[in-house]
């Protein structure tokens, strides 16, 4: 049965094909970055009643000339059964386009990763006719992005590395800077890639977090999947929504906060209670602004201290 998490790990190449390229060039094998990308059908059918459908299949045009098929299959456990089908893919579609084919794995945990990585030999034990080596992806060899500068670099990156090691100890801050790095690119697109990170996070422990940083809410306004929806109507059936603008603003006032716990800037107790006592949207909005690249906490009110310095005579 498919389900989110495995929809989430080969989806988010049709979303930036690139992010194959990026990955494995940082662990030197030379991809070079997309010219253009076909998405390719994914139903392999024979013409017998057999059905094998890969999970993503595109057709790339790298910048250096050369073009090639691109098959992500999404695997969550070990599967006897996968290299034979595996190697029908590649056989399949090199027969019927006539291009090189490149299989990647991706996996969400290091056993699987460790067992898809293995080559595996067809043939006889004296002359194997045929060798499957895919290139894997997962928590083994993917980067990890706590600092959302380098998440903002490249969200899509950093959204396949925060379902790759959704159960990581560091999950917490990978998914922290995330939710900052969303907030450096356009709605429509930080949209698409927040809601992958849900599908693809499951029912890990790293879900939860997810969701609760959705509701603080750092003006992803954008943000209307089932789970924030979901979240919003509990809390106005609690009685905690005390009004649009006033939760707005509250939700904002939070979202300073855990962009500055993300990257790693101490909040003293008077910082936290005048950050969220205040209700004037457009000094919140400045303050957020500066938390992105502030160093200190009080870096945050540095307008207004300059301000109050009697002017030079």
């Amino acid at each position: 049965m498919v389900d989110s998490p495995h929809e989430a790990l080969h989806r988010i190449f049709q979303e930036d094909p690139g992010i194959f390229a990026r990955a494995f060039r940082a662990q030197g094998i030379p991809f070079a970055d997309p010219e253009s990308v076909t998405e390719m059908p994914t139903d392999l059918t024979e013409l017998k009643p057999l059905e094998r459908r890969v999970d993503t299949l595109l057709r790339i045009r790298g910048v250096d000339g050369e073009e090639y098929l691109l098959a992500v299959e999404a695997q969550n456990k070990r599967d006897p059964d996968k290299a034979s089908s595996w190697a029908y893919y590649l056989a399949h579609l090199h027969a019927k386009y006539g291009l090189p084919v490149v299989l990647v794995v991706v996996c969400r945990d290091r056993a699987t990763a460790a067992w898809a990585s293995s080559p595996v030999d067809f043939g006889t034990s004296q002359w194997p006719s045929l060798t499957l080596r895919p290139l894997v992806l997962g928590p083994h060899n993917l980067p990890v992005f706590t600092d959302p500068v380098l998440a903002a670099q490249d969200v899509p990156l950093a959204s396949l590395s925060a379902i790759a090691h959704s159960r990581d100890p560091e999950a917490g801050a990978i998914l922290k800077a995330l939710v900052v790095a969303l907030t450096t690119i356009d709605p429509d697109t930080a949209l698409v890639y927040a809601e992958l990170t849900e599908q693809g996070l499951g029912n890990t422990p790293a879900a939860q977090t997810w969701r609760d940083l959705m509701t603080a809410d750092l003006d992803l306004s954008f943000f209307r999947s089932e789970t924030q929806q979901r979240i919003r109507r509990e809390a106005r059936e609690e009685g905690r929504g005390e009004g649009r603008e006033e939760g707005r603003e509250e939700g904002l006032a939070s979202g300073v906060l855990v962009v500055l716990e993300a990257r790693g800037v101490a909040v003293p107790d008077s910082v936290r209670a005048r950050v969220l006592a205040c209700t004037e949207d457009a000094v919140i909005r400045s303050w957020y602004a500066r938390a992105l690249t502030a160093t200190t906490a009080d870096d945050l009110f540095s307008d207004e201290r300059r301000a109050e310095r009697p002017s030079d005579a």
